[in-house]
């Protein structure tokens, strides 16, 4: 279909400029010593580096985000409540040989528990006594949560994820990706607050055993309010961390690192990289009007164009400038019109690259004018299409 480009001449905050300075010369994204790594932007689902961000590994007890994140489903469900007082059994007992030697809570049958203190004694001590009793609880049996698992890993897309168990000691059909890690955390963030809020927390206590947050970015760097380490030795040391500045939040994961010291080093070098190179801008609110058009044959002759969700975008830092947007707005529309058809798109270009290509939709219906309108509106196309003006 015919459209018409029209410049539009500045962005939310007047960040188009139509004669561009020199581009920002970027540096290049760090080396990171681990298997596989991933940046995100975590708003805008803008990934600034990665490697081998598919393959499929290990994921030791970064495991328990998929725990919490079942858990703060049911929570939200209201199908288990908080204070829930849960039953220990001797599967889920912290003397269970299986976790010998592992991160616990320290719970014990017989002594109550209640369920929060359970979901602080996951993400916080990263006890795996801990993971086994709220599965368990909600779901009768480690296995029918660990099914659980599997269909809200499917949900969010994670399609190089399976669980099979709820701890994340080693299993050859338990497996994981940084990517669909990053799934994962930004899911918890947005989708729970209250539930993501346990993970900045920087001890617990339970049966008088004060244990610390294994994610020791949060004793070093403000900005970072979560997530989670892990480690096992076929998996290596492992992190994934979120930290948000000045509005920007970005979301790191290290898979195999050497060392507590290296996964710690390497996320922060990936954080500082992401906040310092690039930026987050807000261009447009869903719903605010963008263009106004000549409509045909409505009961109004101007239709308000706009985008229906709000527009976020990830540049890198010094190339606000830089950015033009266009509207390709189609040359005859005609209603009846419907609230969200499109009718155009808008583009953002950075150099030349097409940053964004969002639908411009309708921002109200209108219904048809009546016989004689449209009839007359026939005939000025007509004629319009005619001499070509």
């Amino acid at each position: 279909m015919n459209r018409l480009s029209v410049l539009l001449t500045s962005l939310l905050l007047s960040l188009v400029s139509v004669a561009a300075p020199q581009a920002a010369v970027l540096p290049p994204p760090p080396e990171v010593a681990a298997s596989a790594w991933l940046l995100i932007d975590a708003d805008t689902g803008y990934v600034i580096t990665e490697r081998d961000a598919d393959a499929r590994l290990a994921p030791a007890s970064l495991t328990k985000l998929m725990t919490s994140y079942v858990l703060a489903s049911e929570l939200a469900s209201g199908r288990v409540s908080n204070d829930d007082m849960v039953q220990v059994s001797e599967n889920a007992w912290a003397q269970n040989p299986v976790f010998a030697g592992s991160s616990l809570m320290w719970i014990e049958p017989g002594k109550p528990v209640s369920l929060l203190q359970l979901h602080r004694g996951v993400v916080i001590s990263s006890g795996n006594d801990a993971s086994v009793a709220i599965a368990e609880h909600v779901a009768g049996s480690e296995s029918a949560f660990a099914d659980m698992m599997n269909a809200h890993a499917a949900d969010l897309g994670m399609t190089g994820t399976h669980y099979v168990n709820s701890h994340g000691l080693p299993d050859p059909e338990h497996y994981t990706t940084a990517r669909d890690l990053v799934l994962l955390a930004k899911a918890l963030i947005e989708r729970y607050p209250e539930e993501y809020a346990l993970y900045k927390e920087r001890e617990y206590t339970y049966n008088n055993i004060r244990q610390y947050n294994r994610n020791a970015l949060l004793a070093e760097d403000p900005s970072v309010d979560g997530l989670k380490t892990g480690h096992t030795e076929e998996a290596g040391y492992c992190l994934v961390a979120s930290a948000k500045r000045n509005g920007m939040r970005l979301v790191s994961v290290v898979l195999g690192a050497d060392s507590e010291r290296s996964r710690k080093a390497e996320s922060r070098k990936l954080l500082n990289y992401g906040f310092r190179t690039f930026e987050t801008l807000s261009l447009y609110s869903a719903g605010e009007e963008l263009a106004s058009t000549r409509l045909w044959m409505g009961q109004q002759q101007s239709l308000s164009l706009g985008v229906d969700r709000t527009i976020r975008m990830t540049i890198p830092r010094g190339s606000r400038d830089d950015l033009d947007a266009v509207m390709e707005i189609d040359k005859v529309i005609k209603a009846p019109v419907a609230r969200g058809d499109s009718y155009g798109a808008l583009l953002v270009k950075l150099e030349g690259e097409t940053l964004l290509n969002e639908p411009l939709v309708a921002l109200q219906a209108v219904e048809p004018a009546g016989f004689f309108a449209r009839l007359w509106d026939s005939i000025k196309l007509f004629f319009i299409e005619l001499f070509g003006n």
